[in-house]
């Protein structure tokens, strides 16, 4: 029988180490996705986001309390939620950690209520929950833990977590039996994968095995257009010092006075990072007069842990790379964005979700305020989405996430945002998110213009052409490493060797008796002729169309096409 304790010390190391197996298995997890698209995510989301989380405990030191370890958790994860699945653990994260905050040690019986609450909490995220899910093998991890303790378990830790999770895997392995589409494609449900292996990980911690413990910064991931860049990579450096701190909050630190402190940081330097919570606010700038930070902190509180380099000393060291990755909502030109803010408030502002520079360009020019670069290849953060919210200089937002990916994401930023009033508006592709600014008019309420742009969205079908990376088979299609593929809102619509073929295919399962316009947007690896010529195969095919032909831009999908 094991005789450890878990305190906040030991609670810390398990899901230091739990997180730690998750990013080890992201890449595998990734390739677990149903459709054999070169974008599978579901493992990077999670491992993003639990590691944002990693990031606020490792901040914390070594002398902490249980209480401090449940807020780093909680607050960590929901700000750095990415992609469906990352919503749902950092949700997971957040009821668990609300059960558990008030206790210095945890018994079984605390955990079997954790778990529950866990699981409660997760469930009410998700308006239309799914079996055969992440959700499905959390909700099994918490029902085995009520079984175990009223079986008498007694105080046997290790036996208690081993038990929960072989069960956990258990639940794991039937997702297939639950979702026909997890069972056609021959795998698990990626999310239900990540999630036992962050529990995994946790009881390699607890029985003691040799783990690395260490939390690195995430790597910057420079994106097209120059939206996501790489500030280390500049050979000039423009502010001198990098300074570190952590305030101790004797003051409410709400929403307006968080963004006002950025506001500030940011006038005095850039690489701005600052992660609030109810107790302690995490700061990092890089500046040319570090006293100007520090005396504007002093009127929230306390400091500590704080630090300063001289940049232009140590030009050699990789300074505090996470900066970038946190704060990490894509910032447009320094210019755009001080007009943005300039004058009073407009009654109504727009940010969308957008891939490619041609896309970008669409948006802007519907009037879109604000660009998030993301989309199935990066999904954007709670956070990132709330930076964009403090940009849009207006009383009332709308969000277009423009994937299905990011809509609980840009829900979960509306729940955190109390300053302006947030409107999700729930487009789950590029086309949506177009069709529903078009349907924009200012002259009615934001409730009016919400329940008209949902109408018109569900009047868009939309079809993606991208290639296969593995052999599988997907509605009764058998797909071939390499093969194209048209995948429409319900699923894989054609597939073969000719992308032509493919997406003209594609485009055919799309069509119905009433449809009147087919909008077409070629990607980066299509060439200008070539969708020319293939916008005029397509209207001799359906004469009594309009046919629209656009540059997107896009990576991976060489056409995203949509019929209305």
């Amino acid at each position: 029988m094991s005789v450890q304790q878990i305190d906040a010390k030991m609670l810390s190391r398990m899901f230091f180490a739990g997180a730690k197996n998750l990013e080890s298995k992201k890449e595998w997890i990734n390739e677990l996705n149903v459709f054999p698209v070169p974008d599978g995510d579901t493992g990077t989301n999670m491992t993003m986001t639990i590691m944002s989380a990693a990031r606020e405990v490792s901040a914390l030191g070594d002398d902490v309390d249980m209480n401090a370890v449940c807020k780093a958790i909680s607050s960590g994860s929901l700000r750095g939620a990415r992609g469906n699945s990352g919503v749902i653990l950092s949700q997971l994260l957040r009821g668990f950690t609300k059960r558990i905050k008030e206790e210095e040690i945890l018994t079984i019986p605390v955990l079997v209520e954790a778990l529950d609450k866990a699981v409660e909490t997760a469930y009410k995220a998700v308006m239309k929950p799914k079996e055969g899910t992440i959700l499905t093998v959390a909700r099994g991890a918490a029902d085995k833990a009520k079984a175990l303790a009223a079986d008498g378990v007694g105080d046997d830790m290790e036996a208690f977590l081993a038990g929960v999770i072989e069960h956990a895997r258990y639940v794991l392995s039937q997702t297939p039996e639950m979702l026909p589409v997890l069972k056609q494609a021959g795998v698990v449900d990626s999310g239900g994968q990540g999630l036992v292996e962050v529990l995994a990980g946790a009881l390699d911690a607890y029985l003691g095995k040799e783990i690395d413990f260490s939390v690195q910064a995430p790597t910057v991931q420079a994106a097209g257009n120059g939206t996501r860049q790489n500030l280390e990579e500049e050979t000039e450096i423009k502010f001198g010092y990098c300074t570190e701190f952590i305030i101790m909050l004797n003051k409410t630190f709400n929403i307006k006075m968080e963004m006002d402190f950025k506001a500030y940081l940011e006038s005095i330097g850039d690489s701005i990072v600052c992660v609030a919570d109810e107790d302690i606010v995490k700061v990092h700038v890089h500046t040319n007069d570090p006293g100007l930070a520090i005396q504007k902190a002093l009127k929230y509180g306390a400091l500590s842990n704080m630090k300063i380099d001289n940049m232009r000393l140590e030009h050699q060291e990789k300074l505090f790379k996470m900066s970038q990755k946190e704060s990490a909502a894509p910032k447009e030109s320094q210019a755009a964005q001080e007009a943005a803010k300039a004058g009073p408030p407009k009654d109504f502002g727009f940010i969308a979700v957008s891939v490619g520079d041609g896309i970008h360009e669409i948006f802007r020019s519907l009037g879109v305020d604000y660009i998030i670069e993301g989309g199935q290849t990066m999904n954007p953060s709670t956070a990132d989405i709330l930076e964009a919210v403090e940009k849009v200089n207006a009383k009332t937002v709308f969000i277009l996430p423009n994937n299905k990916n990011i809509i609980l994401a840009a829900n979960q930023a509306a729940e955190l945002t109390t300053e302006k009033d947030l409107f999700v508006i729930p487009t789950r592709t590029i086309p949506q998110g177009i069709t529903a600014v078009i349907n924009f008019m200012p002259e009615l309420s934001a409730d009016e213009n919400e329940e008209n742009m949902i109408r018109e969205i569900k009047n868009v079908s939309t079809g993606e052409v991208t290639y296969a990376v593995r052999d599988t088979v997907i509605d009764d299609k058998e797909i071939k490493k390499g093969d194209y593929m048209g995948i429409g809102d319900q699923g894989i619509l054609a597939v073969g060797g000719d992308m032509g073929s493919v997406a003209k295919d594609t485009i055919s399962g799309m069509m119905g008796e009433e449809s009147e316009l087919i909008s077409i947007y070629y990607g980066s690896d299509v060439k200008e002729e070539e969708a020319e010529a293939f916008r005029g195969q397509v209207a001799e095919s359906y004469p009594d169309c309009d046919i629209e032909l656009q540059y997107g831009g896009q990576p991976i999908y060489y056409y995203i096409v949509s019929v209305e």
